[in-house]
């Protein structure tokens, strides 16, 4: 599972910022996941997140950093040799930014309970550091660290990785060591770098549906399983459809299935696929990698949940990473949203713990700030979504009510002035 990623020098993340699923000191635990570690201790982690922000505050750039990191590890070594340099998306609003280097770092636990910290620096032209520490035991050990300005750049205290030498020899300057290492299908540096592969998927609102929609209809051909859960979604969704039929004439580029709803006086119709709606696709698009998310036990990363989806579906799938009988393998899901009505339940209840819930403000500098909702300590009975409305937790827009209207109507008098 994912504890913690901390940023920093990337597109609008300036300062160091952190997005942690670990549950807060003193926070009541009770969507959480307790997790046993290698040391007999547990850890208690979310198995969801939600970042709520203004337009353009950076709640995107939070899952877009996070996806540039996992890039990065799958592909720096095979993809960035055709770059002089390294390819990076530094804080743009600060000259000082470019002399200073990218960070990312995360913390996992893998399936054997030991807790571990994978991170590195990336300047404009090189790798200027990378490091891998393991706590097996609790006890934290230094597998790796490098470091581009020193003579001897790799060093692996304890000698515990094998093959290290030819990995430091073979590594280029512009290439993680992680990824090097994967192309040899390293017996032990191969299981960090596919941890990598099988998590932070990242999912956006128009990012390749299309490709989606056609990878959920390949599993529901493919996989009957897969195929009887994606019908029973369709079905609660409340859309009409009864069944998903198979197109015995594929189009190319389009899913090779129909979808059958339920028309006048109970016919069963089948509609083509570019006549179902904009909302129905979404939802479509959407199951295919959710459900294997939670099949594999992998972390998802969605960005606008809400958008083109029901805030009663958007809070479904919420529901479906919070129950544990639904997620029996600790997916876990990171979301970004505009709709506080995810704050709440209809009945004045909590769809989010508080240290669930993150909120990104723009500073002065322009930078990103991200912190969570439980920072702000709230009361146990407080309508978290009343709150953020009024403001009472900062990272809603600077506009008040009618502000855009008046603006426009003294732009109009200005231009009517100088005409």
């Amino acid at each position: 599972m994912l504890l913690r990623f901390r940023v920093a020098n990337a597109l609008s993340l300036r300062d160091e910022q952190e997005l942690s699923f670990v549950v807060p000191h003193g926070e009541d635990p009770g969507l959480a996941r307790s997790v046993a570690l290698s040391d007999g201790k547990t850890i208690d982690v979310y198995p969801i997140l939600g970042i709520f922000g203004a337009n353009a505050s950076g709640k995107s750039n939070v899952l877009t950093a996070l996806n540039h990191m996992r890039r990065a590890v799958l592909s720096s070594y095979a993809d960035w040799t055709s770059y002089e340099g390294v390819p990076r998306d530094r804080f743009a609003l600060d000259p000082k930014a470019a002399d200073e280097t990218t960070f990312f770092e995360v913390d996992f636990v893998l399936e054997d309970g030991v807790r571990w910290t994978y991170g590195f620096e990336l300047s404009d032209s090189r790798v200027e550091a990378e490091w891998l520490h393991a706590y097996p035991k609790g006890r934290r050990q230094e597998w790796m660290d490098r470091d581009a300005a020193r003579e001897r750049e790799f060093s692996f205290p304890g000698d515990r990785i094998q093959d290290r030498a030819r990995l430091a020899r073979t590594t280029r300057p512009n290439a993680l060591l992680l990824s090097r290492a994967a192309t040899d299908n390293h017996p032990q540096l191969s299981r960090i770098y596919h941890w990598f592969q099988r998590n932070l998927w990242d999912i956006g609102p128009e990012t390749e549906r299309r490709q989606r929609e056609v990878y959920t209809a390949k599993r529901i051909r493919r996989e009957p399983r897969v195929r009887a859960r994606i019908e029973e979604l369709l079905r609660v969704a409340d859309l009409g459809i009864t069944e998903v039929r198979l197109d015995d004439e594929p189009r190319s580029g389009q899913p090779d299935i129909r979808l059958v709803h339920t028309g006048s006086g109970g016919s069963a119709m089948a509609v083509d696929w570019e006549h179902e709606s904009f909302g129905t696709r979404s939802w479509f698009a959407l199951l295919g990698p959710l459900l294997l998310a939670l099949d594999e036990g992998a972390v998802l990363l969605v960005d606008e949940l809400d958008t083109s989806l029901h805030p009663r579906f958007a809070a479904e799938v919420v529901r479906l990473f919070q129950t544990p009988s639904v997620n029996k393998n600790d997916a876990q899901l990171v979301f970004t949203s505009h709709d506080p009505s995810l704050l709440s339940t209809p009945r004045g209840g909590r769809l989010l713990d508080p240290g669930q819930i993150w909120l990104t403000e723009k500073d002065e500098r322009g930078a990103t700030e991200l912190y969570p909702l439980s920072d702000a300590n709230p009361g146990e009975k407080e309508d978290l979504t009343d709150s953020y409305l009024a403001g009472a937790f900062g990272a809603i827009p600077r506009v008040t009510e009618g502000q855009i209207g008046r603006r426009l109507v003294m732009v109009k008098g200005m231009e009517a002035e100088r005409s």
